[in-house]
């Protein structure tokens, strides 16, 4: 078992705190430009587009790469590489010297190694763990990390509290190194890649993609889940806050809900899987995190009785989409040969991840254009739009994925 594997907890040790400090360096690095360089949305927006960035251009050439090299040295130096860009912000504000620009180009090198960092454990963790315990070490994992969304914006926004934002991301840098350590202990071999496979296409992960009718689906319904979100998140909080009189505390307090629900749909999509098969698991997981979203820009009131309503549906919606992410993540290790993970996980973050940035500006043109009800309402459609490839009957059957290399 997982639990008592300790080469196993060292792994997960670094994995979730190194998935903490992204959340912290997520909120801090923006409050850094608003707080201490008086920096406007531009500025702001500036750091977020170069922290997504390479989620967009970046997958699937470090998918080709990693394929071909042992996979937890390279997250180590990810690690290390976010600790020396994060602990540029404290040193730039010590010395006078801390700018947007720079801030822009700490957000681009941190989101890159954040990029190589997920690819490389995607691909690592097959070879670190048995078949038979890879399910539960997915749910630790999703676990860890949906509770890292959870804590990790309140945990950040303490720090700015009591530190300033500069030095809060120097606590961050220590966070990174601490992950470092923690991936790095891990004392069990690391699995030598194929040799065989270096005359890969660079496309190999591309065609993994569209030859499995499952990941072929899966893939579609991301990427419009994820164009879809990023319309109503844009959205939603123009209406919770300006139309609906929200405060700003009661819309993280309704977000931090979804999260709480993504946790306890991470710990129970296992037991869903085994009950119904994965196929159908997966599509009961979806009515809830794609359905549901379709009450939002439907809930009455206003304050906090309309706080109290996004909560909830914030929170049943993420217990299905937690429990969704576990299975996607299994799955998808086991169909695809292991020789070719890296690369098809590049190819799958460049398709679901690239997204980002098109329905986050689509969101601004709908929302001006029709106004934010409008807008959040054609979010969520596209969101319960984007089930329905995972509802084909080959899909629903599946019962156990079978991986199809050793």
């Amino acid at each position: 078992m997982v639990s008592k594997d300790r080469d196993f907890r060292r792994f997960w040790t670094g994995h979730t705190i190194s998935a903490v400090g992204t959340q912290v360096t997520a909120v801090a690095l923006p409050l850094t430009a608003a707080l201490t360089l008086d920096a406007g949305a531009a500025g702001v927006s500036a750091i977020a587009t170069a922290t997504y960035l390479p989620s967009a251009a970046l997958p699937l050439l470090a998918g080709h790469w990693l394929e071909r090299r042992r996979k937890r040295g390279v997250m180590v130096a990810a690690d290390v590489l976010r600790a020396a860009a994060v602990a540029v912000v404290p040193i730039a504000w010590a010395l006078d010297s801390l700018s947007l620009p720079l801030l822009v180009i700490v957000g681009f090198v941190v989101g890159a190694a954040s990029v190589v960092f997920d690819i490389a454990s995607f691909a690592y963790l097959p070879d670190f763990v048995a078949e038979q315990d890879l399910p539960a070490a997915n749910r630790a994992l999703q676990g860890s990390t949906t509770a890292s969304q959870v804590g990790g914006p309140g945990i950040s926004g303490l720090l700015v509290q009591l530190l300033g934002p500069a030095l809060a991301l120097l606590v961050d840098a220590v966070s990174y190194l601490a992950s470092a350590l923690g991936v790095a202990g891990a004392q069990r071999p690391e699995v030598r890649p194929a040799g065989a496979e270096q005359k890969a296409s660079l496309w190999e992960g591309v065609r993994q993609l569209k030859v499995s009718p499952f990941l072929r689906s899966l893939t579609v319904h991301a990427a419009v889940y994820n164009a879809s979100a990023q319309i109503l998140v844009v959205n939603l909080v123009i209406l919770a806050v300006k139309d609906r009189g929200l405060s700003a505390g009661g819309y993280g307090l309704a977000l931090s809900a979804g999260g709480a629900g993504a946790f306890v749909g991470a710990m129970l999509g296992l037991r869903l899987a085994d009950r119904l098969g994965y196929g159908r698991a997966f599509g009961a997981s979806l009515v809830l995190s794609t359905g549901l979203p379709l009450l939002l820009a439907l809930l009455p009131g206003r304050g906090v009785l309309f706080g109290v309503l996004l909560g909830a549906v914030q929170c049943c919606a993420g217990i299905g989409l937690g429990s969704a992410n576990v299975l996607s993540v299994t799955i998808r290790q086991l169909l695809i040969p292991r020789s070719t993970l890296a690369r098809s996980n590049g190819a799958y973050r460049t398709f679901t991840f690239g997204v980002l940035p098109i329905g986050a500006a689509l969101g601004g043109v709908l929302g001006a254009s029709f106004g934010t009800t409008a807008a959040v309402a054609i979010g969520s459609i596209g969101i319960a739009l984007s089930a329905l490839p995972m509802f084909a009957k080959e899909i629903r059957r599946l019962q156990t994925p079978v991986a199809t290399a050793a």
